[in-house]
């Protein structure tokens, strides 16, 4: 018959501060990431613009954002010093997704901003125009 030696009375305190002082530790963890993310930001208060599907825009393009409660939004084209060219969008989108239609036959080839606003945000993104004459 094989005898199994039990553990001393000293392995058992080892085991049991060790265990102690994991579970302490993960409750400070959890307890300092939801004080850090207390005041992160949201995607209810914002739209989330999306970059176009191609590197180049020609043609007729769909621009594509997302939002999680209808609000005013106002999308422009701008040149590369930020200058509005025109405003294509200035009205109530819907909740989800919404997509903005433009024909980039309207300008000539070169660097432009698309810009979205609403009335908390401002985001824009790049995008290179190249229409084939």
């Amino acid at each position: 018959m094989i005898g199994l030696a039990l553990p001393s009375l000293q392995t058992w305190i080892i085991v049991l501060a060790i265990s102690l002082i994991v579970t302490l530790l993960a409750i400070g963890y959890q307890q300092l990431i939801r004080r850090l993310s207390k005041d992160r930001i949201t995607l209810e208060k914002y739209c989330v613009l999306h970059s176009l599907e191609t590197e180049v825009a020609e043609g007729d393009v769909d621009f594509y954002f997302t939002t999680e409660e209808s609000r005013k939004v106002t999308f422009e084209i701008m040149n590369e010093n930020y200058e509005t060219l025109e405003v294509i969008y200035d009205q109530e989108c819907q909740k989800g997704g919404n997509i903005i239609p433009f024909d980039t036959r309207k300008l000539p080839n070169g660097e432009y901003f698309y810009c979205l606003k609403t009335y908390n945000q401002k985001t824009m993104k790049k995008m290179k125009v190249q229409n084939v004459a």
